[in-house]
């Protein structure tokens, strides 16, 4: 049993950090380090550590990954938090994606291709602001990814404000395709409607 310390609380054991590499983490080292906490995300080599899930992440993921599983093709499917290895030193880990259900190689897989992902989704945190408004985007264009959806919270209404892009494949970069509040409504990378405004409404029925 551990000792309980001056403030009352038990002494937990040192966690001892991982040292990386000369030349930085790779994609494959994720799988391989030992205790790393859930969602743990390699950008340019170096680990990202995600924060504590607000309400409005988690609800805005529900809400798009229900919506897009009962609306996607039969092709297609729809993944939430699973990361994508773009090159050896880059596998961040989307909100949600989507990819064509041949890419799915077993059970226990961990990661996807770039080139079997067809929409990418980032629903902005506090803590990831830059990261999902700047450099996710532009790796994900540069790695070829065709669909990209930012998402962020209205600050009047508190419902998700989707922002989404489209890959312009002369330049790899995204083009800004739409601003949709209240409901969105996309023909591409399939037909999907969403009422964004149904963000805390509990599903009812089978």
């Amino acid at each position: 049993m551990s000792a309980a310390s001056d403030d009352g609380l038990e002494d937990e054991p040192a966690y001892r950090w991982p040292i990386p590499p000369a030349g930085g983490w790779t994609a494959d080292d994720l799988d391989r380090i030992p205790g790393l906490p859930p969602h743990t995300e390699l950008i340019d080599g170096s680990l990202v550590f995600m924060s504590p899930q607000t309400r409005f992440h988690s609800r805005t993921m529900r809400l798009l990954d229900n919506a897009l599983l009962e609306q996607a093709p039969e092709h297609l499917d729809v993944d939430r938090e699973m990361t994508v290895k773009l090159d050896s030193k880059n596998r961040p880990e989307p909100d949600i994606v989507v990819f064509p259900v041949d890419a799915v190689t077993s059970p226990n897989q961990t990661w996807y291709r770039p080139e079997d992902i067809i929409l990418a989704v980032e629903v902005v945190s506090e803590d990831s602001r830059e990261r999902d408004r700047e450099v996710k985007p532009r790796k994900y264009a540069a790695a070829g990814v065709p669909h990209f959806w930012r998402v962020e919270q209205d600050g009047d209404k508190g419902f998700p404000v989707v922002y989404v892009y489209e890959l312009d494949p002369a330049t790899k970069s995204y083009g800004l395709a739409g601003i949709f509040h209240d409901r969105l409504k996309v023909s591409v990378p399939f037909d999907i409607e969403i009422d964004l405004t149904a963000i805390n409404r509990r599903r009812t029925g089978p």
